[in-house]
C-alpha cells in the first residue's frame, strides 16, 4: 500500500502548462484546475485512497492526477482524449514509478470497468474526476445506470457545473428535482461535498462548479427494474407542469389505474413525488405491462 506524501517532485502546474504549450480547448469541455491545494482537497473527499485503484477522466495537465498520487492512491488510470496531454502524463508516470497508467481515449467509448491493468484488478476501485463539462452528465448516468448492481466501483467523486450538481442532489419540491435526482438517489447516497468557484479554473468558465460524492447502495425497492423507473420518470418530467394524470398518458397505459395502484394523487405533479413514490409508480407500471 502507498500512503499520502507531503511533497510533489514535479514543477508547478503553470510551468508545466507553459512548457508543453497547453491551453484549455472549449470543444473538449476543458477548464484547468491550477491550485494543487484545491486538487488535494478534492482527492481527500474520496478517501481512503491507499489500497485503491482510482480511475480519472480528463486529467488535462494532471493537477488532480498528482493530487490523487500524493494522497496515496495505489494506482491511477487516467483517461484522456486530448493527446496534447500525453507528454505531461508521461512525466507524472516517471515521477511516480509504476503508479500511473495513461489511456488516450474518449471516456464515452471506453469500458471503464475493464481498463484497469491486470496486476491491479484485485483492488477496490474509485472514480475521481474533474469531468469535462460537455460529457459529465452522460458519464455520470452511464455509471449510475449500470445494468449490474452493485457496480464495479466503490464511489464516485466528480466535479460538475453547479447546475448539474444541483440536479443530482435536489430534493422533492425544488425546481432542480428531476430524472437525474431520482435515478442517482434511488441507487446511492449522494451529497454535495465542495463548492468550486469559477475563478479556481484557467480559463474561468461562466459558471461555478461543485464536487458531488456518490456512494452506491442497494435500492430500497429492489424489485423495481431500472428500465421501468427510467420510463416512468421520463414521462412524468417531460411535461413537469402538468398533473400526473396527464403526463403519464405518454406511457400508453391507463394513467388513473396506474396512479391508483401506486396510491398517488392523480392531480399531483412530478416534482412533488419522493423516490419511494416513483418506485411504487414504476412497480405498478411493470405490473400493467405484464
Amino acid at each position: 500500500m502507498t500512503g499520502p506524501t507531503t511533497s510533489d517532485p514535479l514543477p508547478p502546474l503553470r510551468e508545466v502548462i507553459k512548457a508543453h504549450g497547453l491551453s484549455a480547448q472549449k470543444s473538449l469541455g476543458q477548464n484547468f484546475l491550477m491550485d494543487l491545494n484545491l486538487t488535494r482537497r478534492i482527492a481527500r473527499i474520496a478517501e481512503p485512497l491507499d489500497g485503491h485503484v482510482v480511475i480519472e477522466v480528463g486529467p488535462g495537465p494532471g493537477g488532480l492526477t498528482r493530487a490523487l498520487l500524493m494522497e496515496g492512491a495505489d494506482h491511477v488510470v487516467a483517461i484522456e482524449r486530448d493527446d496534447r496531454c500525453t507528454p505531461v502524463l508521461v512525466d507524472i508516470a516517471r515521477a511516480y514509478p509504476g503508479r500511473l497508467t495513461a489511456v488516450n481515449a474518449d471516456a464515452l467509448a471506453v469500458d471503464t470497468a475493464h481498463i484497469i491493468p491486470q496486476q491491479h484488478r484485485d483492488k477496490p476501485v474509485k472514480i475521481v474526476a474533474n469531468l469535462p463539462y460537455n460529457v459529465g452528465t452522460q458519464l455520470f448516468l452511464n455509471w449510475v445506470t449500470s445494468p449490474t448492481w452493485q457496480p464495479f466501483y466503490q464511489s464516485l467523486t466528480l466535479m460538475f457545473q453547479r447546475e448539474v450538481a444541483d440536479r443530482i442532489t435536489a430534493e422533492p419540491g425544488s425546481k432542480a428535482y428531476g430524472r437525474l435526482s431520482i435515478l442517482a438517489q434511488w441507487r446511492g447516497r449522494v451529497r454535495r461535498a465542495l463548492a468550486v468557484p469559477a475563478a479556481a479554473f484557467t480559463p474561468p468558465p461562466k459558471v461555478d462548479s461543485a464536487i458531488v460524492h456518490f456512494q452506491p447502495c442497494n435500492p430500497t425497492a429492489a424489485d423495481v427494474s431500472l428500465k421501468s423507473l427510467e420510463r416512468v420518470t421520463e414521462a412524468a418530467f417531460a411535461q413537469r407542469r402538468k398533473m400526473l394524470r396527464a403526463s403519464l398518458k405518454a406511457l400508453k397505459t391507463d394513467p388513473l389505474a396506474l396512479l391508483a395502484e401506486a396510491n398517488i394523487d392523480p392531480t399531483a405533479r412530478a416534482e412533488t413525488l419522493s423516490i419511494d413514490d416513483f418506485a411504487r409508480l414504476a412497480r405498478a407500471y411493470q405490473a400493467q405491462l405484464r
